[in-house]
Order: C-alpha cells, then sequence, then structure tokens
C-alpha cells in the first residue's frame, strides 16, 4: 500500500471534514473511498464508445443470439 500525501486549501479542508461528520467517518477514510470509486469508474469515453456500439449493432446481436 502506498501512503499519499496531499496540500489543502483551508475552506476545502473544511469542507471536507464536513462532509466526512456527515458520513461519521474519517476525512481521509472519505478521501481514501471516494479515489477507489473514482478509480473503478469505466472511462467515460469507452463508456460512450461501447454504448455506441451496442446501440448500432442491437438488432446484428438479436438476430445471433437467436440463430
Amino acid at each position: 500500500m502506498a501512503t499519499l500525501t496531499i496540500t489543502l486549501p483551508a475552506e476545502k479542508w473544511a469542507q471536507l471534514q464536513e462532509k466526512a461528520k456527515r458520513y461519521q467517518v474519517a476525512p481521509e477514510e472519505l478521501l481514501r473511498v471516494s479515489l477507489e470509486e473514482l478509480l473503478s469508474r469505466p472511462d467515460e469515453d469507452f463508456q460512450q464508445a461501447m454504448e455506441h456500439v451496442l446501440t448500432k449493432n442491437a438488432e446484428l446481436y438479436r438476430r445471433l443470439a437467436t440463430g
């Protein structure tokens, strides 16, 4: 596991602390979970391209599936 140090303006730190308090977690834990969520999402461009291909070829996939 790696350790990351970041610098936040006081205003952003206060906002982070408030959100963490609302969710009843430490600010560091909120950041860790948020970062994991961000990194687990598919890239938006890839997602859009995939949806386009699936929509464009939906009829073909239906015909292939029914044989």
